[in-house]
């Protein structure tokens, strides 16, 4: 069978320099140590399970020892390296192994195991997979990777807007295969927080 990588786009989760846009609303030390649990949850969850193999894209990239990441073994860290999001997405579907790919956030507070099932299932059926969320942007994107990524693949993607979701498969050739994954959505401000609280 081909294995599976799953991998989870991370920033260490220091005071600072993680969910400024929330810390801005309840405090830096509080928004870090929120990142912090989701973030903590999240690996445990997802390394559990023998279904595929967690890989951990890491920002920045001296953090690769970060004790955050103490659940994933080093020769499974990588940094993003430079370039734009699109450009540091990019990357882990084309270096990993062979096999199919899906790529997550690293504070979806609700996303569970069978999640990640669903977008490898899709992937049995459709070259990408995106997993959209509320705000117009998207939690997930997997690749089957029988072929090369579209080289067009997040063109002209204005990213932190509504339309990243849209931009993103308008730059996605006819001939590529799509499906949409579950909604989901990751916690950038108080009122997030709070729903997710209730």
């Amino acid at each position: 069978m081909t294995k599976r990588h799953l991998v989870i786009f991370a920033r260490a989760p220091q005071t600072g320099r993680v969910k400024r846009r929330l810390g801005a609303e309840i405090g830096l030390r509080e928004a870090a140590r929120f990142y912090r649990r989701i973030l903590s949850a999240q690996i445990e969850r997802m390394a559990r399970d023998p279904r595929w193999t967690v890989w951990l894209f890491v920002t920045p990239d001296t953090a690769l020892r970060h004790p955050a990441w103490r659940l994933v073994p080093m020769s499974r860290r990588r940094p993003q390296r430079e370039g734009d999001l699109g450009r540091r997405m990019k990357r882990p579907f084309e270096t990993l192994l062979p096999g199919p790919v899906v790529l997550v956030g690293s504070d979806i507070p609700a996303m569970r195991p069978y999640h990640i099932a669903r977008a490898f299932d899709l992937l049995g059926r459709h070259d990408l997979v995106f997993g959209p969320a509320r705000d117009g942007g998207f939690w997930l994107v997997g690749a089957k990777r029988l072929r090369p990524l579209p080289c067009t693949l997040f063109d002209k993607v204005l990213w932190s807007t509504p339309k990243v979701l849209a931009d993103t498969l308008a730059s996605i050739p006819s001939h590529v295969t799509t499906a949409l994954a579950d909604t989901l959505d990751d916690v950038d401000d108080a009122e997030a927080l709070r729903r997710l609280t209730l």
